[in-house]
């Protein structure tokens, strides 16, 4: 029983409704191991074992596929709660700061002034970025819901104390807008869900609702819909304390956990990240636990005396009038469903969150599903002081980055992985020497991240021997088609002393990666085929995309990948261009998934295409030239706002940044036009905007989670993006045969 910042105390018990009994067994006496599965043609090395390292984890087996045991941990991983990873200590890689200059290659004469000199500054500062252990990682910015829902969260299990509410409550503040609003990206529109979640918390923290600053969000919520117009996911944060009834929310049955993978709407329907959210909410939504509320929130109904108006459904004949109709049945069903039956799908959904947590107490490494996985099996039983609860509640606090003015922020994650390969690949094409010790740390970093034991994308693919990386430090359950192509183009070009030992995971990423192509010869991100219109039909999923279908930009750098390992001609690389060229806009851009928006796309799919064989000349290429050079600003650059996800007029618009005019420089350059204007442009953008440490301000939000619903500010995006497109730009492409180092233009 901990204290509130209020004066009260609450007791972690369970919620409203009775909860099982008996509490699940601890993660005790779990096998710990590696496990590789069968190798498929052509021959792949076997998955090395890693020494040193200790860790248990659980052992379970998706649907179809066989048990698989667990990956030992890293001593030392996810650390990073602080700036950017940035390290005062002194450390190895930046003993060799000074002599920058000396370790990368001389660019060709006539070279645009400055430009040589920019890009030394830039790969001087990044290397001063790298941890001791070889890895990068820039903050993962998002929007204060994260760090609303922490307070929630601890006010929830009453474990809320006041140096956290009251740094949490300081970024909160810092965030909210003239208007008493909050936005989701930078510059974006007032978001009513957002600002109901920033507007409780402050209220946790003690502002008082007629301040200025509260009575402004408060009137303008009201003035839009009030609580009654927010997402679900917000309304089920409310109905927690009360602030909302359960009855008017859409029912999520935790029996789902029982349909198997081929019934319609299974759990493996959904995206990786909305399965992981979705199976705990099932036992949050069966218990409907309400918790004292501290206070009253009628202020932010529209109208107070009726805070459930009436909802007309959508016709019968529609997919949203069905979905809402059988919502309607599950709400009967909930009265009458068999209590047997209801304990044993609670118990079930129980195990399958304690299988999936990882060693660092996450689950899958990401921020909403690990908040619902610690309520729900808070509500089966497990108290507190279950190592299964520490290390969750442990793994929670490394989400968080504190700042110089005392002000605390959530990331709903980290990204060392992506950012590690990325750095690598920004150094090496900027000349760096292949054998620096910096890109050598790196890669042995990259190596040690290997997944090599099976996850959720076997239920699809159960055949399929495991080899890639994740995104996380730790989330050996989903690795991710994207970080193991980007990974792959990382170590082929670093000159490691054990060439045996990046061939073998080259191998097996290689053969993952093929392995993982969908039907329709495309890749997505998670899984394989993960195409189901249905889940984002259902009620509940009004917060963002919900299925993983394939994308533009990560079959694009998997084309990448497969045409530097010398498999251009491979048909299923040909499968992924083919789709790619169908996939094209009208306006010669390509839609970018996961980053913003047709830039990132076309940013993409240009050197993609140009890797695999494509000429310069081809009309694609061309038309995506066009559409590049049309939607240049005035300054240079290169920018797109967020709501071009939403408003097709917004594409290729936006305030010029850092790596978006990077993005759109790298497919400039792949297709030919090194000499053109466009290219001239925007080089001396980066140069003129870079400061004096060698690094770029980059406000604006460039990364994607969910088209719209979900907007992330990489802050190392601004750093390795234009040093990869400068250092392409001194020494041109890097696409080599297999096998060899690229060289500097004039030497290949």
């Amino acid at each position: 029983m901990t204290a509130t910042t209020d004066g009260s105390a609450e007791s972690a018990g369970a919620g409203s409704e009775s909860t099982p009994g008996a509490v699940p067994p601890g993660p005790a006496g779990r096998t710990a191991g590696l496990a590789a599965g069968p190798p498929a043609p052509p021959p792949v090395p076997p998955a090395p074992t890693r020494p040193g390292r200790a860790g248990p984890r659980a052992e379970y087996a998706p649907p179809g596929v066989p048990g698989r045991l667990g990956r030992l941990s890293r001593p030392g991983a996810g650390r990073t709660t602080a700036r950017d990873s940035v390290r005062d200590a002194a450390r190895d890689t930046t003993r060799d700061a000074a002599r920058t200059t000396a370790d990368l290659r001389r660019p060709p004469d006539g070279v645009r002034p400055g430009v040589y000199e920019a890009a030394a500054r830039a790969t001087r500062n990044l290397l001063e970025r790298q941890d001791p252990e070889g890895w990068w990682k820039g903050d993962l910015e998002t929007n204060v819901t994260m760090d609303a829902e922490d307070l929630l969260l601890r006010q929830f299990l009453g474990i809320r104390d006041e140096a956290t509410t009251r740094a949490a409550a300081l970024f909160i503040r810092g965030e909210q807008r003239e208007d008493g609003t909050w936005a989701t990206f930078h510059g974006g529109p007032p978001e009513l869900s957002a600002t109901i979640e920033a507007y409780v918390a402050l209220r946790l923290a003690g502002d008082a609702p007629d301040a200025p600053h509260m009575s402004r969000a408060s009137a303008w919520i009201r003035a839009h819909g009030g609580i009654a117009a927010a997402r679900v996911f917000t309304r089920i944060w409310l109905a927690l304390f009360g602030w909302w009834n359960w009855d008017h929310l859409p029912e999520l049955p935790p029996e789902l956990v029982f349909l198997p993978p081929w019934v319609p709407l299974n759990i493996y329907d959904f995206g990786c990240w909305a399965r992981q959210t979705i199976v705990p909410l099932t036992v949050v939504s069966a218990l409907r636990p309400v918790r004292p509320a501290p206070f009253a929130l009628d202020e932010l109904h529209a109208d107070a005396r009726t805070p459930y108006p009436a909802r007309r459904l959508a016709p019968l004949t529609s997919w949203d009038g069905a979905f809402q109709r059988m919502d309607k049945a599950l709400h009967v069903y909930r009265r009458f469903a068999p209590r047997r039956l209801r304990k044993a799908a609670m118990a079930s959904a129980g195990r399958w969150i304690v299988e999936r947590q990882e060693n660092d107490g996450c689950w899958g490494g990401i921020q909403p599903p690990a908040v619902y996985s610690v309520i729900a099996l808070h509500l089966l039983g497990y108290d507190l002081g279950h190592p299964v609860m520490r290390a969750g509640l442990e793994s929670l606090e490394r989400f968080a980055v504190w700042r110089a003015d005392g002000a605390r922020m959530i990331e709903a994650c980290q990204s060392p992985v992506w950012d590690t390969c990325l750095a690598a690949i920004a150094l090496a094409d900027a000349g760096l020497r292949p054998d620096h010790p910096a890109l050598v740390k790196a890669a042995d970093w990259m190596l040690g991240e290997e997944i090599v034991r099976t996850g959720d994308w076997a239920v699809r693919r159960p055949g399929l021997a495991p080899g890639g990386w994740a995104f996380e430090f730790h989330n050996d359950t989903y690795p991710d088609i994207d970080d193991t192509a980007e990974v792959v183009l990382a170590l082929r070009r670093i000159k490691h002393p054990d060439p045996a030992r990046i061939e073998g995971a080259i191998a097996r990423g290689v053969s993952w990666n093929l392995g993982m192509q969908s039907r329709n010869g495309a890749w997505g991100a998670f899984d394989a085929d993960n195409t189901s219109p249905l889940p984002n039909k259902l009620p509940f999923c009004d917060f963002g995309e919900v299925i993983d279908p394939p994308s533009a930009d990560v079959t694009a750098h998997v084309v990448e990948m497969l045409a530097f390992e010398g498999r251009a001609s491979d048909a299923r690389t040909r499968r992924g261009i083919a789709w790619l060229l169908a996939e094209q806009e009208p306006s010669g851009g390509w839609f970018g998934r996961w980053g913003t928006n047709y830039v990132y796309g076309t940013g993409s799919v240009v050197p993609a295409l140009v890797a695999a064989g494509m000429a310069p000349g081809h009309p694609a290429i061309r038309r995506a030239v066009r559409w590049l050079e049309s939607v240049q600003n005035d300054d240079g650059g290169w920018g797109e706002d967020q709501r071009s996800y939403k408003d097709p007029s917004w594409a290729g618009k936006g305030a010029s940044t850092p790596s978006q005019t990077a993005w759109a420089l790298m497919a400039l350059l792949s297709a030919g036009e090194r000499e053109g204007k466009a290219v001239e442009r925007g080089v001396a953008h980066l140069v003129e905007t870079q400061k004096e440490d060698g690094t770029w301000d980059e406000p604006y939000f460039t990364g994607t989670g969910f088209p719209w619903d979900f907007s992330i500010n990489y802050h190392l995006y601004r750093q390795v993006f234009p040093l990869t497109a400068l250092g392409r730009y001194l020494y041109g492409e890097p696409f080599v045969p297999a096998g060899a180092h690229p060289a500097p233009a004039g030497e290949a």
